[in-house]
């Protein structure tokens, strides 16, 4: 059975922190929309075979006609509506693999990127899967440049944990396909409101 992983790729952010009108990944970056280079990325990576992308219900066409077709982009094999958070996003993205991709995606490694974060490279994706290859997960990250500190009760500081051993947290998260997507099948049977990445579930 031949390889075959998937890029989960999720543009169905509302931008709300951000406070524009335009969607972040809508953005453009010297012409191209934010979404384009992620898209690019895991279209030219040989690598990687389909790409899912989740979006919102109001953005489908925009995003089949005005980034897909427009910009080439044969590996899209889906343009599915998203969830109301992040995690229901990734949940219909999950669900898609197995739904309307060949069986051997079930099979292989699934990267899940959010498509606000445009400098995903060759180099990110070939560790990323050789890591997931070895340990069934793994997730991009930078060591933090800044002090955390851990605050309680009346916004006092309790603790400030030791630089050296944290780090923030980015994506692409990979994982081996069953890993993740029972992982999400049993959270959210429970309270998800908590869940802010895919390797916290």
């Amino acid at each position: 059975m031949s390889e075959r992983n998937t890029a989960i790729v999720l543009a169905a952010g509302q931008g709300k922190r951000m406070h524009s009108k335009v969607q972040k990944q809508f953005l453009e970056i010297q012409g191209y929309p934010v979404l384009y280079y992620s898209l690019r990325c895991f279209q030219e990576s040989p690598l990687i075979q389909d790409i899912i992308l989740v979006t919102g219900e109001e953005s489908i066409s925009y995003c089949k006609e005005e980034i897909v077709q427009k910009y080439g982009f044969t590996k899209v094999s889906a343009v599915i509506p998203g969830g109301k958070e992040r995690y229901d996003s990734v949940w219909m993205g999950l669900k898609a693999v197995k739904d309307d991709l060949p069986k051997e995606a079930t099979e292989g490694i699934v990267f899940i990127h959010d498509g606000a974060r445009p400098f995903v490279t060759e180099e990110l994706i070939q560790r990323g899967l050789d890591c997931a290859k070895e340990y069934q997960a793994c997730a991009a990250g930078v060591p933090s440049k800044d002090t955390v500190k851990i605050i309680g009760e009346g916004k006092k500081v309790v603790s400030t944990p030791d630089r050296s051993h944290v780090w923030n947290v980015q994506t692409p998260q990979i994982f081996e396909y069953h890993l993740i997507k029972e992982a999400y099948e049993k959270a959210l049977m429970h309270d998800s409101s908590r869940i802010t990445d895919d390797a916290m579930v």
